[in-house]
């Protein structure tokens, strides 16, 4: 009985033990039901706030993309009215010059008409000569009446003699003068049309340079460039035909070359070379050869826009690339394409001014030097190969009289082979247009300076103003007044015969003469008083 009241008891428990383990199982599933509840919630809340957040930014991106949008606008805006006012300025400027020229127009129409009233002038006073010339007559006729030692013909002989004296002077005077006037107002309307064609024309100024200078990002490329044993550099080099030198300039490769052309591919080929780090010597000649690719297809583009600026846009393709060529071509440090250019322009606008072929003359002087392009690699001057090239490309005959005599002095058959000339001295020899290099003008000073010191009595010369003007300092007790200003002539005319120089060079010769005087006593001048006083005299005479 015992044992099953036990046993009842255990049962009892067991039940009592399963339905709390069920509860409890029941309220810890509520619990963790509640707590991913909380973590779901709080996931939610946080994902959210994020979106919340990345809308902000967009929003803020977007603000600051309109902003840009804005300002890139206004700035487009403002660059086109910028135009649009340089515009305006230049139609303003445009139609001062037709207005200038229109009034330029009527006074040659009233000049004209001033000469076709002088001309009538000068037609009656034919007419009074030739009514003289028969008063002359008639009187010689009486004279030969009363005249009977006279034959008929002797006496027409002797008349017919002194009428032809006479009539020669009289227009050999008119000749002269009319000549002379002719000569004056063709100087005037010359210097005229010059003038206003350099007005006109501007363009900029050309400097020769030897050597470019490659950017390095840091020191280290520098034995990249120069490779194992020298390799990389020697194949530069040789691909390039440009010395390359590598020193102690802090990121900084020197390219040295006199030929344009060469330096600029050794320029292109290097910075792609640093840009990509490819220095093995098969990469290098291929970059090398690809930047002379890219040269030759500049040259071509540069000479297609230099014709088409002539308008000369039918030329030949081949004729276009030696134009192009120009360009990397320079002439005492101007750049030849430059030059051919302002020659063109020049010689176009004297052309319309005296009513030529504007087209032709643009044409002649735009080709007028195109031999320089090919005078390295062939034998001859480049007037002889420039005539060869306008042969070949069937140029104008103008044309080629122009390449043929814009250096000589002969006659010239064109007007146009003027023209040129007149253009090739305006753009040489106007400031800017052409440079010394640096070695030719410290030769030039250097020069001077001993010319003007080989004469007797001269203390200091200064060469100044780029050597255009010469003070020579002379010695007051060796070189009088009239000796400085024949020391300044001979000095001048050494100059001029051993020296070429485009312009003139201007001697001053500076004689100074000092008289030096002191007033009161000495034991004021020891204490340092106020009682000394110094008069100089300078003289400085003129030596023209």
């Amino acid at each position: 009985m015992s044992e099953s009241i036990s046993i009842l008891y255990y049962l009892g428990m067991l039940v009592l033990g399963g339905v709390l383990g069920y509860f409890l199982s029941q309220q810890i599933k509520k619990n963790t039901i509640a707590q991913l509840e909380e973590a779901a919630g709080q996931r939610a809340q946080r994902r959210l706030a994020e979106e919340e957040r990345a809308q902000r930014l967009q929003l803020l991106e977007g603000k600051d993309q309109w902003h840009k949008q804005r300002t890139e606008q206004e700035r487009t805006l403002e660059g086109q009215a910028q135009e649009m006012a340089q515009r305006d300025k230049q139609l303003a400027s445009r139609s001062r010059e037709l207005n200038n020229q229109r009034e330029e127009l009527q006074k040659d129409w009233t000049r004209l008409r001033t000469h076709e009233k002088r001309l009538a002038l000068q037609e009656g006073s034919n007419k009074e000569v030739e009514a003289e010339v028969q008063r002359t007559l008639e009187s010689y006729r009486q004279k030969l009446e009363m005249t009977a030692n006279l034959t008929a013909e002797e006496a027409k002989e002797q008349l017919l003699e002194h009428l032809a004296g006479e009539v020669r002077a009289r227009s050999a005077a008119l000749i002269r003068a009319e000549q002379a006037r002719v000569r004056e107002e063709s100087e005037r309307e010359a210097k005229k049309i010059i003038a206003q064609a350099i007005e006109r024309c501007a363009v900029d100024e050309a400097v020769q340079v030897s050597t470019s200078t490659v950017a390095l990002p840091s020191e280290s490329i520098k034995s990249r460039i120069i490779g194992k044993e020298g390799r990389n550099v020697r194949t530069f080099e040789t691909a390039t035909g440009v010395k390359v030198v590598v020193d102690d300039t802090p990121d900084t490769v020197l390219l040295s070359s006199f030929d344009p052309a060469k330096r600029e591919v050794a320029a292109r080929a290097m910075e792609r070379l640093i840009a990509d780090g490819g220095f093995t010597p098969n990469h290098i000649e291929e970059v090398v050869e690809q930047c002379k690719q890219n040269v030759e297809e500049e040259m071509e583009k540069a000479g297609r826009k230099a014709l088409a600026e002539i308008g000369a846009s039918d030329t030949h393709p081949e004729l276009a690339h030696y134009v192009g060529m120009l360009k990397y071509r320079t002439s005492f440090g101007q750049n030849l394409l430059q030059h051919c250019l302002e020659v063109a322009q020049l010689s176009g606008l004297m052309a319309a001014e005296i009513g030529l072929d504007v087209r032709l003359a643009r044409r002649a002087g735009l080709l007028h030097d195109i031999g320089k392009t090919v005078s390295r690699e062939m034998e001859g001057s480049h007037i002889e190969l420039g005539v060869s090239l306008a042969d070949k490309f069937g140029e104008h005959p103008v044309v080629k009289e122009v390449i043929a005599e814009h250096h000589e002095d002969n006659e010239r058959i064109s007007p146009i082979c003027f023209i040129v000339k007149a253009a090739d001295t305006i753009s040489s020899i106007r400031p800017g247009g052409r440079r010394e290099d640096l070695e030719g003008y410290a030769r030039r000073i250097m020069r001077l300076e001993e010319i003007a010191n080989s004469f007797e009595g001269v203390k200091d010369v200064f060469a100044i103003n780029a050597g255009r003007e010469i003070r020579v300092m002379v010695r007051g007790d060796r070189v009088s007044d009239d000796d400085a200003a024949i020391l300044s002539f001979d000095i001048a005319e050494r100059v001029k015969n051993e020296l070429t120089f485009a312009g003139q060079v201007k001697v001053m010769v500076v004689r100074e003469t000092r008289a030096v005087r002191y007033t009161g006593r000495l034991r004021n001048r020891r204490r340092g008083g106020p009682s000394r006083q110094q008069s100089r005299l300078k003289t400085n005479p003129n030596p023209n």
